[in-house]
């Protein structure tokens, strides 16, 4: 994101309309320059990661955005077979894509492995039945962004400055269901793999406790807007992909990773097995893993995040502001979206609308 920009977030929004309309535009034309074509989330479409890959390899990356794994897989869907190399996902998505027959297995001994942090690595979702079907590319948190000249930092070293008196109505809420309930799950002491249906009413009183100090709850552009205008000061389930991605433009936002911990998120790269391209596909994964590659896209324009190759080739100021010395620490607290199963989530999905809809 541009230090020159005067409204970052706007002239985000634009260059994601016109990235999405005109990926979309080729792919519907069959363009025949496709050299490979990539279901991403927005911080894989910014040039400055796609053209060295380009420039080097003597291709085209076709790339199709889209938010939340339900929505990639309902393309994949309604795609044909071979349409697609590789695919973005949260780590812990990976077995639904594989229990669908769409994944290849990856060569670990052609992937920098033993690189990665050892707690992202997340074997649990990404190796199924022995073989590896997704690396882990990026990660970060879910937990408490805020603006540090605005509000006691010191405060936000606990959770129960969320549901306290001192910030209400300076509080945004960002709208995704689970991750979101896995901080009312650490405010509450419960930990986020062993949630049931019977912590559903403590959960509950939990979360309308932050919607009663909530100013608003929005998704991701809504909730950044209003922590980067300063609308609301703080950010529930914000993190360094709100933050660091706007440090220049506005050096006092952070995030904290408060004493209760904080819920990571993770996203994965896989290749499709029906891939007509596996080798370039293996190159664009490579690529993306590399050091360099690392480093582009952990500062994409779209959003920061912390890569999980702790090689990335990132300058020490890049450093600072995702906090990458920190995150020994922050990773030892920190717990895993809640991974309930379909009943188990469409009653928190149920309690998550009785909130959004409580007065």
């Amino acid at each position: 994101m541009s230090a020159k920009a005067s409204n970052p977030l706007s002239i985000l929004k634009t260059h994601l309309r016109a990235a999405t309309a005109a990926a979309a535009l080729l792919l519907a034309t069959g363009a025949q320059a496709a050299d490979l074509n990539a279901l991403i989330w927005c911080d894989h479409a910014d040039p400055a990661l796609l053209q060295p890959f380009e420039e080097a390899n003597g291709v085209k990356v076709n790339v199709k955005e889209f938010e939340g794994t339900g929505a990639g897989l309902a393309i994949v869907e309604q795609s044909q077979p071979g349409d697609w190399d590789v695919m973005v996902i949260d780590s812990i998505d990976v077995p639904r894509g594989v229990e669908k027959g769409l994944f290849e297995p990856l060569p670990e001994d052609k992937l920098p492995l033993a690189d990665l942090f050892a707690q992202v690595k997340m074997d649990g979702s990404t190796v199924v039945g022995g073989k590896r079907y997704g690396i882990t590319e990026k990660f970060g948190y879910n937990t408490i962004g805020y603006n540090k000249t605005k509000v006691d930092p010191a405060d936000m070293q606990s959770m129960a400055a969320l549901t306290g008196d001192k910030y209400k109505g300076k509080v945004a809420i960002y709208d995704y269901y689970l991750p979101v309930i896995g901080m009312a799950a650490l405010a509450i002491g419960k930990k986020t793999a062993d949630l049931t249906e019977a912590d559903l009413p403590a959960l509950k009183d939990e979360l309308l406790k932050m919607k009663a100090n909530a100013k608003l709850v929005g998704e991701v552009t809504a909730s950044q807007t209003a922590l980067a205008t300063g609308e609301v000061d703080i950010l529930v389930g914000g993190g360094e992909w709100v933050t660091a991605g706007l440090a220049k433009e506005n050096p006092a936002l952070d995030f904290s990773i408060p004493k209760e911990g904080a819920i990571l998120w993770s996203q994965s790269l896989a290749m499709f097995k029906d891939s007509k391209n596996k080798d370039m596909a293996l190159k664009f994964i490579q690529y993306i893993m590399s050091p360099e590659g690392q480093a582009r896209l952990a500062t994409s324009s779209c959003y920061w995040g912390m890569p999980a190759n702790t090689k990335a080739a990132l300058t020490d100021d890049q450093k600072k502001v995702l906090r990458f010395d920190e995150q020994p620490g922050f990773l030892a607290r920190a717990q895993a979206y809640p991974a309930p199963n379909a009943d188990l989530d469409k009653k928190m999905q149920d309690m998550w609308t009785e909130m959004l809809q409580a007065k």
